[in-house]
C-alpha cells in the first residue's frame, strides 16, 4: 500500500477497481489540518482524466500494471489485433482505445501493451518509428529560397510536412510523440 508521500508521476494506482496513472501531483498542508496530496489522475482503461485529492493517513493500492512486447497484426474496420510474442495469445483493441496512436503502426511491428491485471488495455508506442513515404509531389530545384516543405503520405496513411527533398520510397523516422519528421 502506497503513503500519499508515495504519489509521484508515473506512478500507477488502483482507485475503485479501476487503473490510475498520476499525471501530477502537490503535497499541502494547511496549518493545524492534516496533510493532503492533489493529484492529477489518467485512468488507463477509459482516457479520463481527473483530480482527486489524498488525505495525510489514507493508503493507496498499487495498480497491477505492466508491460509486454507485441506484435501488431492487422486492422479491420473498428479493431487493431496484436499477438503476445512470449505466449502468441491474439488479442485486440478497438479504434478507441489505440486513438491517434494507430497512425503509426505498421503490420509486423512490435509495441508494448500496457496490460492491468493480466488483460491489455492499451499500447505504448516506441518513441521514433520509421515509415515510407508513398506518396508526395516531387521536390524542384530552385522552389524556394531557404528550404521549404510539402505534404507526404506515409505508409499507414497519415501525412507529414517533409522537406522538398524528400522522394516517395524514402523511409523516415517519425517521432511518435510530436509526430514531426
Amino acid at each position: 500500500m502506497y503513503d500519499i508521500t508515495d504519489l509521484k508521476p508515473g506512478r500507477a494506482i488502483n482507485i475503485d477497481g479501476e487503473p490510475y496513472l498520476v499525471i501530477n501531483s502537490q503535497f499541502g498542508r494547511k496549518s493545524q489540518s492534516k496533510a493532503n496530496m492533489q493529484c492529477k489522475l489518467k485512468n488507463l482503461k477509459t482516457g479520463a482524466i481527473i483530480a482527486r485529492n489524498f488525505q495525510g493517513s489514507e493508503k493507496i493500492e498499487p495498480a497491477d500494471v505492466g508491460y509486454r512486447r507485441v506484435q501488431f497484426l492487422y486492422k479491420d474496420k473498428d479493431n487493431h489485433t496484436f499477438m503476445d510474442l512470449e505466449n502468441y495469445d491474439q488479442f485486440t483493441l478497438t479504434n478507441e482505445t489505440i486513438g491517434e496512436m494507430t497512425g503509426y503502426l505498421i503490420e509486423g511491428g512490435d509495441v508494448d501493451a500496457l496490460n492491468f491485471e493480466d488483460t491489455p488495455i492499451g499500447i505504448k508506442l516506441k518513441p521514433t518509428v520509421d515509415l515510407k513515404v508513398v506518396e508526395t509531389m516531387p521536390g524542384v530545384k530552385g522552389d524556394t529560397a531557404s528550404g521549404g516543405n510539402k505534404h507526404a503520405k506515409m505508409e499507414s496513411g497519415i501525412s507529414l510536412n517533409v522537406p522538398l527533398f524528400i522522394n516517395e520510397g524514402d523511409i523516415l523516422k517519425v517521432n511518435t510523440e510530436t509526430g514531426e519528421y
